[in-house]
């Protein structure tokens, strides 16, 4: 048996810097992975084809689901024709902008490649991952990385400076499609610091990475979702050192210097605000391929 953690992750900053022919766009983004994960076993079995198990969420196990995909293109790859059973234990929050369905995917091409002993590389992973999905290539290492391209350049970062964090998937649905769908790219009224974020990281300078922090992809989603301002404005409000949504959302969370911080806010959105989960965690350190 083989085990996989599958860990979230946040963007501490998101640019979009345009919208490219083929219809992507190309983005300059920091991304951390966060203490929140799923877990996924891997099994040999006599009977050929996959067999995939979904705990903790109704979603479907069938060839539509990124983790199935994932398994199907390595056995067809590698010419396997023994079974697999996999089973996924499902806990970052679907469709939150976590990139949990993602993350599950780069744990079954990590965990096939050692139960069938494949022997690929880590960026020969990364490369096969980005025909499922551009975040794949990060989420099968983790750990902080500058993310250019359209997510499948990375460079490793400096680990950030310790603190803690409150994550809030609020009681909302955003359609990443909508969000891409609806932005400005060549009008954006902002771009975040991406490159002093990074030296800020080298520096070990936590203020200097939350004051850089900025997602442009909220020009569209604050203006349809006001939830997102507010839960925003009110860990500020209660402490953070500062709050921003990751990816195209709808999670927020904010960054506090203590434990005790980050717990009081929770305790506040969880008396106040309609959400579906709230975390009180920290950054994995690392790499966590």
């Amino acid at each position: 048996m083989i085990r996989e953690r599958a860990y979230a992750k946040i963007n501490l900053g998101l640019d979009v810097l345009r919208r490219r022919p083929d219809g992507y766009h190309e983005v300059k983004m920091i991304m951390q992975t966060v203490d929140i994960r799923d877990d996924l076993t891997f099994e040999k079995r006599e009977e050929p084809g996959i067999g995939f198990y979904i705990e903790g969420a109704d979603l479907p196990a069938d060839g539509s689901n990124l983790v199935y995909r994932a398994a199907a293109l390595l056995m067809e790859k590698r010419q396997i024709r023994e079974g697999v059973s996999i089973t996924l234990q499902k806990r970052i929050p679907i469709a939150a902008g976590m990139a949990g369905g993602s993350a599950d995917a780069a744990a079954a091409l990590r965990g096939l490649n050692a139960l069938f002993e494949m022997g690929y590389s880590v960026e020969e992973l990364k490369e096969i991952g980005l025909k499922l999905g551009a975040d794949i290539p990060y989420c099968i290492q983790g750990g902080t990385m500058l993310s250019e391209g359209i997510g499948e350049i990375l460079t490793p970062l400096p680990d950030p400076p310790a603190c803690h964090l409150v994550i809030v998937k609020p009681g909302i649905d955003v359609s990443t499609a909508f969000v891409y769908g609806h932005l400005e790219a060549d009008r954006l009224p902002f771009h975040p610091d991406v490159d002093g974020m990074a030296a800020a990281l080298a520096a070990g300078d936590l203020k200097g990475v939350t004051d850089r922090m900025g997602n442009v992809l909220e020009t569209v989603t604050v203006k349809e979702y006001p939830a997102i301002e507010r839960l925003k404005r009110m860990m500020c409000d209660l402490g953070a050192e500062n709050a921003l949504m990751s990816g195209s959302g709808p999670t927020v969370f904010g960054i506090c210097k203590e434990r005790g911080t980050a717990e009081k806010i929770a305790a506040a959105i969880k008396i106040e605000e309609p959400a579906d989960a709230v975390f009180v965690t920290e950054f994995v350190r690392g790499s966590v391929d």
